[in-house]
């Protein structure tokens, strides 16, 4: 008599559960591409909203710098590494302009989540710490190459200068690794940082100065031994590098060598990135 209601609500524990999963209840297997796409696009118009800060004046502050440095200064009759000045550095200014706003759109995504409390958006969504990773990176490479096309287009209409590409495998890759690389930085500095005065931190004591100090302007050829090793450790030199092979035909270093240093830091940092997620470092506390 006693066993008789204790089947009865087992039978019907097992029917809810039968319930829950009855076909027509969504189960997302596999990679979740909607809502992939959906944090990807939220991003691509969070920055496009306000595009005349994010993309077009950070294009005119990099073609200032092939002014000022090409015409102001008087250099526009020097050669280096075989051609005229303006050529040489016109590659880099446009990959630099593309490294700097791929970490300036990543490392604000999740900092001014903690900052307004909105951090939930990131979290409660179903998506793995890949897709979320993966998201607010391919939305910091997507700025990283408006920057780049809108810098190259007005660098190709600039009389003297020639931005004429001869390999374009190499454009597309150094482009691509250095965006990523500056991604993954700027996802870890946002992870990292508890107020907007961190980012900047980062962003004036290492993006800038890593930035300047990657041959951008000059060629590694003339510097002492001892800069030489240092800029060597500059991970932004081989994207620089080669990415101005792309343009030249010419870098200041083994195109092979340079490529296969960025895949690894890219591995490296997107390792620690999908780890410190996982965890919640920061972020869920």
């Amino acid at each position: 008599m006693l066993d008789q209601p204790q089947n009865s609500n087992s039978d019907q524990s097992g029917s809810m559960a039968q319930n829950f999963l009855e076909p027509g209840v969504p189960v997302i297997r596999g990679v979740n591409w909607s809502g992939f796409l959906a944090l990807y696009w939220k991003e691509v118009r969070r920055f496009l909203k306000v595009q005349l800060q994010t993309v077009w004046a950070p294009s005119i502050t990099t073609l200032l710098f092939l002014v000022i440095f090409s015409v102001a200064l008087g250099r526009g009759d020097h050669a280096v590494m075989g051609v005229p000045f303006a050529d040489f550095i016109a590659p880099g200014l446009i990959c630099m302009g593309m490294l700097q706003n791929a970490f300036a759109n990543s490392s604000f995504s999740l900092l001014v989540g903690k900052i307004q409390g909105t951090i939930v958006d990131y979290l409660m969504p179903p998506l793995s710490v890949g897709e979320l990773l993966a998201g607010l990176v391919a939305s910091s490479v997507t700025r990283a190459a408006m920057v780049g096309l809108a810098v190259w287009l007005a660098m190709a209409l600039w009389p003297g200068v020639d931005v004429s590409i001869n390999h374009w495998w190499a454009v597309i890759w150094f482009g691509l690794m250095g965006s990523v690389m500056l991604a993954l930085l700027g996802v870890l500095t946002s992870i990292w940082a508890e107020k907007f005065d961190h980012a900047a931190a980062v962003t004036n004591f290492v993006v800038a100065p890593a930035a300047l100090l990657s041959g951008t302007f000059y060629s590694i050829d003339k510097l002492a031994p001892a800069f030489q090793a240092i800029s060597h450790a500059n991970p932004f030199f081989y994207a620089i590098s080669g990415f101005r092979y792309g343009f030249l035909g010419e870098a200041d270093s083994p195109v092979f060598v340079g490529s296969l240093i960025l895949l690894l830091i890219n591995i490296a940092l997107a390792a620690l990135c999908y780890i410190l997620l996982k965890k919640g470092w920061k972020i869920k506390s």
